[in-house]
């Protein structure tokens, strides 16, 4: 199977100025699949998406508290990051307070801020809007101090399979420099940079509802984020609102959610204004160098 995956990988590599490859994948009659870029019988178009899917929905949350004088609209960030949020308001009727433009601000972690006190214009009828919250993990004020990354594993030497810009999954904002390291299920991952866990996911088999798979978000001091996907059910070791220390152990690798073969999805990423994305990196040292068993990669 990673043999199969190798020479998909390659496949992809091959057409730099397309959008996209097709893939095609059937499965022969001894129910053996493979992956190719050439139609066959039988053989079905291959769709891959590599997107992250985090559901904040409970963690960030517009908060209405009625009173005598009206209404108050409040923010509330359970999650362990700042998070940026916008707060517009429309079709605004009978109502005193609200405001003309989008109300934005940066939450800090676990925090409540008050963002608005509406009042009816006339108290003897009711007033009425539609609020419109945007939000997005992370601080864009903050500016990325460090662009070479240790190696985040212990093991190897391993091969990288799709690295920035890669036509295959990673063409996306979010994605766009992400690095694929083929290697074998439970390798132990590590965190490349110190920082506080944010976010894990550590229940899902096989594919799952997620893309992503398992996975462990580190938000780093300057702003920007680690992000490890396609991890081993089970094997996510770190916690939301646990420090770590680069070198520590935080996951073993996997083969989950939208994934082709065992690897390691590793992706730095930061909030440019109300948006993750993906900025460009480098590891301190060559994926395919020797065994990399040194605390942290160095």
């Amino acid at each position: 199977m990673l043999g199969r995956l190798l020479v998909l990988c390659g496949l992809l590599a091959i057409t730099p100025g397309a959008m996209a490859l097709t893939i095609y994948k059937y499965t022969d009659a001894n129910g053996v699949v493979t992956y190719t870029d050439q139609a066959a019988p039988g053989a079905q178009v291959f769709v891959f998406r590599d997107r992250m899917v985090e559901r904040l929905d409970n963690q960030v949350k517009l908060e209405t508290k009625k009173h005598e004088a009206g209404e108050t609209l409040m923010v509330r960030n359970d999650l362990y990051a700042p998070v940026q949020i916008e707060l517009r308001l429309d079709k605004v009727v009978n109502a005193i307070g609200a405001p003309d433009k989008p109300i934005t601000w940066v939450l800090p972690p676990r925090s409540t801020i008050r963002l608005a006190t509406l009042a009816p214009r006339d108290a003897g009828k009711p007033l009425s809007y539609t609020p419109r919250l945007r939000y997005a993990l992370g601080d864009p004020r903050l500016v990325p101090t460090q662009n070479k990354y240790p190696l985040p594993w212990r093991g190897g030497p391993f091969r990288l399979t799709q690295g920035a810009n890669g036509q295959y999954s990673h063409f996306t904002p979010k994605g766009r420099y992400a690095m694929d390291i083929a290697m074998p299920e439970g390798t132990p991952i590590v965190a490349a940079r110190s920082g506080v866990v944010v976010k894990t996911e550590n229940g899902q088999s096989g594919r799952g509802n997620n893309p992503s798979g398992n996975y462990v978000r580190i938000l780093h001091d300057d702003g920007t984020m680690g992000v490890y996907l396609h991890l081993m059910k089970g094997s996510v070791t770190v916690s939301e609102g646990q420090r770590v220390d680069s070198g520590n152990l935080i996951a073993r690798s996997g083969n989950t959610g939208n994934s082709t073969g065992p690897h390691l999805h590793f992706v730095v990423q930061r909030n440019v204004g109300l948006a993750l994305e993906s900025i460009p990196f480098d590891f301190s040292r060559p994926v395919n160098s020797l065994p990399n068993f040194a605390v942290g990669g160095e």
